[in-house]
């Protein structure tokens, strides 16, 4: 018998608790530090809270997958790969919840991250065709012999990695707005791919991410007990970035289900799209935060942020259900259909601020 509640309850729970003694500590050692976001000395575009609040989610998270990881699975090249890539995303991510960073800088060690990954051997193989059947992306490959080691590049697969793990973490880091939201989000996410790699629980290379995904889970839901308003820590770009690589990560080695993580992720991920193109558009950089994402328009409705959090993970746990039941058609009009709802409500908002505006001026 495949021992699968153990590969979903272990990994969760060590990791579970040892997010809920480390982030308190966190807490404690960022606030004695003076390590806190005052809105009223640092305002930020992007940030709503009123009082001093510590970032440094990203510590506590990366000492609980990574000795979750480390107690239940073998150090091979990979495990290492994601350590060390977790661990330089967090460093950084550290250091720009403190002091502040350049996004761009930022950027160039996500992609310094996925490098390493990728180098690995980590990599996106094929993809689920909507239509029907596989998308091959092994071919081209070039091959090196380096030092007596031969070596294989595939090229799409390789580059669509290096995309796709940076797109990931920003894409989180750019919705987590609002007490609770992004790390109530990641734990469903990280939770259903989870259970996607338990439904290949036959092929024993799957236990593995099983256990990483939820050990994932486990850590952020631990975070979440400190992020739920009102917030008493705030998972700041440490949190979110590592987030991304590790869901990045997990939805690669999951067969390939970068589909499904889109599903799931439908919500933070549109409107990562829809946020680049409009700041592209209005001839902005894509990089600098303002107050233009859902949860920032949901707000301005007068929604409550514990409101806004529930929403992101009622739809997120919706998604996941979907990503887990419906092939890959459904899955692709699921995606189609968020996109239209979420267009419209859009551009229902930008008619409503239209035409008040000009009746504000007049009075």
């Amino acid at each position: 018998m495949i021992p699968t509640a153990g590969i979903t309850a272990v990994p969760f729970l060590i990791s579970f608790v040892l997010s809920l003694i480390l982030t308190p500590l966190t807490i404690f050692l960022f606030t004695k530090k003076g390590w806190v976001i005052d809105p009223k000395k640092a305002p930020h575009p992007a940030h709503i809270h009123k009082e001093p609040v510590p970032k440094g989610g990203g510590l506590p998270i990366l000492l609980a997958v990574g000795i979750t990881a480390l107690l239940l699975l073998d150090l091979d090249k990979h495990l290492v790969a994601i350590l060390v890539a977790a661990l330089i995303t967090v460093i950084v991510g550290l250091i720009d919840d403190v002091r502040g960073i350049n996004p761009y800088f930022r950027l160039g060690v996500n992609i310094l991250s996925a490098l390493i990954i990728v180098i690995s051997g980590i990599g996106i193989a094929f993809v689920s065709n909507p239509l029907g059947g596989v998308i091959d992306l092994s071919w081209p490959r070039l091959a090196i012999d380096f030092f007596g080691t031969h070596k294989e590049i595939w090229i799409i697969a390789d580059l669509f990695a290096l995309l796709w793990i940076p797109v990931l973490m920003n894409a989180i880091n750019w919705s987590s707005g609002v007490d609770g939201q992004i790390s109530g989000v990641v734990t469903i996410a990280a939770f259903v791919l989870g259970m996607i790699s338990l439904s290949f629980s036959a092929d024993i290379t799957q236990w593995p991410v099983a256990t990483l995904a939820f050990a994932t889970a486990g850590a952020f839901l631990g975070l979440t007990v400190f992020h739920v308003y009102p917030q008493k820590i705030m998972p700041g770009y440490s949190a979110t970035s590592l987030a991304g690589l590790l869901l990045g990560v997990i939805s690669i080695l999951a067969t390939a289900k970068v589909g499904a993580l889109l599903v799931v992720l439908g919500v933070p991920f549109i409107d990562f799209v829809y946020i680049a193109i409009r700041r592209i558009v209005s001839g902005k950089s894509p990089v600098w935060g303002d107050k233009g994402h859902l949860h920032h328009k949901l707000l301005e409705l007068g929604w409550s942020r514990r409101r806004v959090a529930l929403f992101y993970w009622a739809i997120t746990g919706f998604l996941g259900i979907a990503a887990l039941n419906f092939h890959a058609q459904v899955k692709l009009s699921i995606i189609i259909v968020l996109a239209l709802l979420m267009a419209g409500f859009l551009l229902w908002q930008y008619l409503a601020r239209s035409s008040a505006q000009p009746g504000q001026r007049s009075g």
